[in-house]
């Protein structure tokens, strides 16, 4: 009898260990308004590119702003991307959590794995239309017959070009009945420019300004005027993983505060920027830029944390029209579990 008393009690206490266990565990994953809190990540794998027109996250980097939200115990691995097509096909295949990418190749990839989201802005515009300085090309219009470099095929630069060309009631084609589209990375842009092996590029900056500095090319279209909304359309924006949204939600939405806070700091510093951009360019291409440059493309930057909808679904319908999203048609097109802007809602209300 003895015995049976001894093992129900046993029984009972370890039963009463695991209800316990199983309170605190749930306890730990309600924050203070009983909703369900994100746990930490112990690392955060964020891409970004080796270009200026991603400057925000650059200074969220060498100001320890993500650090800061995410606290010291958090490992931050960032990898540099030259384009936007491997830095999208990395964040779809659990490679990177999140990180700062354009809206062509960002939503090329959504249509095809529909697994992360653009959470916030960071860069409106920055891309200029650049002709050889002895082309003969003054205006748009003049590029019938001429080959345009762009960064990738597929790009937002390309789909800016496209827009442009449209505007003006230009084709694109494979012959010299049209405008001829190449893909050529930035820096080989420059060197296809200095032998003239190309007439033009729609390029982001500084780009563009160094070709101007160096005698070989001119801007003939200004950030301003390029499309959509002349320059005011997202070139640069900030996404996350699905994966990383679900677990790690209150980190998502601590990286758009850093975002925030590095655009709040340029404004406010611009001369200290200028180097910081410089320290992390070094840092992921392995060289500097010239201080006048970077200065001269920060010029042409509308830093914000806002996202034109409206802007990102006029750019995939060209897309569609190009042939790059293959997947929908342009009236079957919806983008509106692809921009989720509901953690950068709840910072700008302070939450």
């Amino acid at each position: 009898m003895k015995k049976r008393f001894t093992l129900s009690l046993a029984i009972l206490m370890i039963a009463v260990l695991v209800l316990s266990a199983c309170g605190k565990k749930e306890e730990s994953t309600k924050d203070a308004a009983g909703g369900v809190k994100s746990t930490p990540a112990s690392t955060v794998k964020l891409g970004i590119f080796k270009n200026v027109t991603h400057a925000p996250g650059y200074i969220a980097l060498e100001k320890g702003l993500f650090q800061k939200y995410w606290g010291e115990n958090v490992k931050i691995e960032v990898t540099p991307f030259d384009n936007g097509s491997d830095f999208s096909t990395a964040l779809a295949t659990g490679e990177i959590d999140l990180g700062f990418v354009g809206p062509g190749p960002s939503t090329n990839q959504y249509i095809k794995s529909k697994n992360f989201k653009v959470i916030s802005g960071s860069n409106n515009g920055g891309a200029v239309l650049v002709v050889g300085k002895e082309s003969g090309i003054t205006s748009v219009k003049d590029l019938v017959g001429k080959t345009v470099a762009i960064p990738t095929k597929g790009s937002t630069n390309e789909i800016s070009l496209r827009l442009l060309l449209k505007q003006n009631n230009l084709n694109v084609t494979t012959d010299k009945t049209g405008v001829q589209i190449i893909a050529r990375a930035p820096a080989d842009t420059l060197i296809a420019m200095r032998q003239k092996e190309i007439d033009a590029t729609l390029i982001p900056e500084p780009w563009g300004t160094q070709m101007e500095q160096e005698g070989i090319g001119k801007i003939i279209v200004d950030w301003d005027k390029i499309p959509p909304n002349n320059g005011n359309y997202p070139l640069t924006i900030l996404v996350a993983s699905d994966k990383f949204l679900k677990e790690h939600r209150d980190m998502a939405k601590q990286a758009i505060k850093a975002n925030a806070d590095a655009i709040d700091f340029i404004k406010k510093n611009p001369d200290q920027s200028y180097e910081l951009i410089n320290n992390r360019l070094k840092a992921l291409s392995g060289k500097g830029m010239d201080i006048a440059l970077i200065k001269a493309a920060l010029s042409r930057l509308n830093l914000t944390t806002d996202v034109s909808k409206e802007a990102i679904e006029e750019m995939a319908k060209v897309s569609i029209e190009a042939g790059y999203i293959k997947e929908v048609k342009k009236e079957e097109l919806d983008l509106s579990k692809f921009i989720d802007l509901s953690l950068l809602e709840e910072v700008k209300a302070g939450k």
